[in-house]
């Protein structure tokens, strides 16, 4: 996949999408110093090259019932491609999966999920890593409290303290 090529008005106009998507087009021209077609004309040019690639609504979990956020890692009992994309496309396949990384190290992935309690947890857990004879072992980490959940991509330098 080739990178699009993108300016500052580009990274401006990302990160106010990226807070808020149904920002109208000329508030978004105001803040970046373009007429409402010229913002219109980037977000198609960035939504096509594939940087946009979805705009949402964000939920609280908690605010429809979803009380209970936990972390689960796991670790399959093979190590091919075939095992990895059938835990993958399960996934997938579950609501309860807000997210799913591959990752590098003693496990193979992480999961987050949302349920509405334990109960609910367990019920999910068990179909999708109890029964399922490729799981070798998984450790839940239920949360205690969510502290920071974001979806925004940082667009510019992490702020680096300098020290004197």
């Amino acid at each position: 996949m080739s990178v699009l090529p993108l300016d500052d008005i580009d990274h401006r106009l990302l990160e106010l999408v990226q807070v808020d998507a149904t920002q109208p087009l000329h508030e978004l021209g105001d803040r970046v110093g373009l007429s409402p077609s010229a913002v219109q004309r980037r977000l198609t040019r960035l939504r096509t090259g594939g940087v946009i690639t979805a705009e949402v609504a964000v939920i609280d979990p908690r605010a429809v019932g979803m009380a209970l956020t936990t972390v689960v890692l796991v670790e399959l009992t093979e190590d091919d491609a075939d095992h990895y994309r059938a835990f993958c496309d399960r996934m997938l396949a579950e609501p309860a999966v807000q997210q799913c990384y591959s990752v590098v190290g003693q496990w193979d992935y992480v999961v987050v999920m949302v349920t509405e309690d334990l109960a609910a947890y367990r019920h999910v857990s068990n179909d999708l890593f109890v029964r399922d004879k490729s799981v070798h072992r998984y450790e839940t980490l239920p949360t205690y409290e969510r502290v920071k959940a974001q979806l925004a991509v940082p667009l510019s330098p992490s702020r680096q303290e300098t020290k004197p």
